[in-house]
């Protein structure tokens, strides 16, 4: 029989309130309250807390207090990552995001979802959706990203997009829900 994490991970339906996940929640939430109590110059520490903190991590990754994630351990970020103020990941499933990726300011990415059938969210259970950011991405403010969405390499998220829908390489998308609107030019 599988536990509830295996299911959350797997992205099948899960029990939120399992014992283990919430002391998982409990540990992300210490390690995000000291990370985001940090000194601005006390880059060492920051660095230390997110290598703690997330899944995986590369060299050159810089990430503005505050910051908000469910698991934290679920998130696996590559070289040149950086993150804004406000950033928020709902890392119930696997979170990757690829080399030289630039956050903006209250950026939300959501891989944890709900049943849209009352009668099953009533009862509870939820599960989640893997979310994939390619490398050379930039997230404009306020945006967000629904779960299950891809997104290519050399993408630009507009600045409050809602991106709902993969995201091919080498474009830029905006809007509510988020569509493409131009090339990138590369």
């Amino acid at each position: 029989m599988r536990s509830e994490k295996e299911k959350m991970l797997a992205g099948d339906m899960y029990d939120p309130t399992d014992p283990t996940l919430v002391e998982e929640r409990e540990r992300a939430r210490r390690l995000t309250r000291r990370f985001n109590r940090t000194v601005e110059t006390d880059h060492d520490a920051r660095r230390s807390l997110l290598a703690e903190l997330f899944g995986s991590t590369e060299e050159g990754i810089f990430v503005e207090p505050p910051f908000r994630c469910d698991y934290g351990s679920n998130v696996h970020v590559g070289d040149g990552f950086y993150a804004n103020f406000d950033c928020v990941v709902l890392d119930v499933c696997r979170v990757d995001v690829g080399d030289n990726c630039l956050v903006g300011p209250g950026a939300h990415v959501y891989t944890a979802t709900h049943p849209t059938d009352a009668a099953e969210r009533n009862e509870g259970l939820e599960y989640g959706k893997p979310v994939a950011i390619g490398d050379d991405v930039w997230i404009g403010g306020r945006a967000v990203i629904n779960p299950g969405v891809t997104v290519g390499d050399d993408v630009t998220i507009a600045s409050g997009a809602v991106v709902t829908d993969d995201v091919p390489e080498g474009v830029v998308v905006g809007g509510n829900p988020a569509r493409v609107i131009a090339e990138t030019g590369r």
